[in-house]
């Protein structure tokens, strides 16, 4: 039934590893392969193609659904539906960020001091011409086919790039000094595949299990005992995404449940323990439904 999209390079790996813990894994006859398959009903086809093609592809309908990043949409001025953001980059869960750079010893402290005729070096052409045009500044916008921040200051004044962390900038000797755009990876849709309503409530159970995926990383299931006369000081220190489960066992006391957050963890175990939880069992989740 759909016809999807997914990224090549730099978000391929970690796109790859989401849909298989969402159960939706690709298979390919090799890691260079473009075209690929999805052992699901709602699934007809998987292109993986490079992610600043995919929203002009989306938008005009060769793909029911895709996903690219934010920067590209607005890059290609695409005309797509959002089914929504998926929290996660290439290296961390963190949204990367399309910034404007300049030399640390510049003296320009903000765009509002580059000069007319400003000469900019960018992976996002139309985006930057866009972005200068509204600051009032004319501006040489040159396409760069990467390693934009080599470039300052002898061939371009300035860069517009996107980071992560800042920390690629900084060694190279650059200063960040605006933020254009802060984008997520994102699932899109062609409007009229999402127009259709089998498509569209496809497309949404596949982002129930993107999103179940996602969410599960980040938690743990605690599953302890406690006897009675410990019971209020275990709960008090339990966090819970609502509330814990909580059931008598037969033999006296109490079996607790709760999903926790995974980058807690190392504080509430030895804290359950001291307020005298015993038999705790850290579990992993495959997915977190709501």
């Amino acid at each position: 039934m759909l016809r999807i999209v997914l990224p090549k390079g730099s978000l391929e790996r970690a796109t790859l590893e989401l849909f298989e813990a969402a159960d939706l894994t690709v298979s390919r006859s090799s890691a260079v392969e473009y075209r690929a398959t999805i052992d699901d009903p709602r699934v007809s086809e998987v292109r993986i193609l490079r992610p600043q093609e995919i929203p002009m592809y989306v938008a005009e309908g060769v793909f029911d659904m895709g996903i690219t990043g934010r920067d590209w949409v607005e890059e290609t001025s695409s005309s797509v539906v959002s089914l929504g953001e998926l929290q996660y980059s290439k290296a961390t869960a963190d949204p990367v960020r399309v910034v404007v750079a300049v030399a640390e010893d510049s003296p320009a402290r903000s765009v509002a001091d580059l000069p007319q005729g400003v000469r900019v070096s960018s992976e996002y052409p139309e985006l930057t011409r866009r972005y200068f045009a509204a600051k009032g500044i004319e501006a040489d916008v040159r396409l760069s086919y990467g390693a934009s921040e080599a470039k300052v200051p002898d061939i371009a004044d300035c860069v517009v790039d996107i980071t992560e962390t800042g920390r690629a900038l900084r060694a190279a000797g650059l200063r960040i000094v605006d933020t254009i755009l802060t984008s997520h990876t994102e699932a899109i849709a062609n409007t009229d595949s999402h127009a259709d309503a089998d498509k569209r409530h496809a497309m949404g159970q596949l982002m129930t299990l993107l999103y179940g995926a996602l969410e599960a990383r980040t938690k743990v299931l605690l599953k302890l005992n406690v006897a009675a006369e410990h019971r209020a000081a275990v709960l008090a220190v339990l966090p819970a995404a609502k509330s814990p489960t909580v059931s008598a066992l037969a033999g006296g006391g109490f079996a607790v449940e709760s999903v926790v957050e995974k980058r807690r963890i190392n504080l509430v175990i030895p804290a359950l323990k001291d307020a005298g939880a015993t038999d705790l069992l850290e579990i992993p989740i495959a997915k977190i439904v709501h």
